[in-house]
């Protein structure tokens, strides 16, 4: 597949672009006031398609850099064999996501700037108590 290899250079260039910020603000002494947020405005498609790449899809992939963010991937890996209509599926509500970030981060009321209140994402460390919100 032709993707195999441009896409795993360009994870490679965000992936040392975000560590080189990371450093370059730790080392300015800041590292505690950084959030990278990283996200795409579409997943891709699991079959490949007449060019020899992936459509647009669902179940977008969002990367966060920082001090507090927690490591590895969070929900678990996506299914190959539970596909909606040939997408991968989302685990998580990106309004989940935003509200994590909002409440954890900048210490937002959630209902208060979304309207609702969304389920928990564990995106940081020591984050989300079980009382700390209720399912959307």
């Amino acid at each position: 597949m032709y993707q195999l290899g441009a896409n795993a250079v360009l994870l490679r260039n965000v992936s040392d672009a975000a560590g080189t910020l990371v450093r370059d603000v730790n080392a300015q002494g800041d590292g505690d006031q950084l959030l990278g947020m990283c996200c795409s405005e579409f997943g891709r498609r699991v079959a490949e398609i007449a060019s020899d790449g992936t459509g647009h899809g669902a179940a977008d992939p969002v990367f966060f850099a920082d001090n507090g963010a927690s490591d590895g991937v969070v929900g678990g890996h996506p299914r190959l064999d539970g596909l909606q209509t040939g997408d991968l599926k989302s685990l998580f509500d990106f309004r989940q996501v935003c509200a994590a970030t909002l409440q954890r981060w900048l210490e937002f009321d959630i209902p208060s700037v979304l309207g609702v209140a969304y389920g928990p994402v564990a995106l940081f460390a020591n984050s989300w108590s079980s009382q700390d919100a209720a399912e959307p």
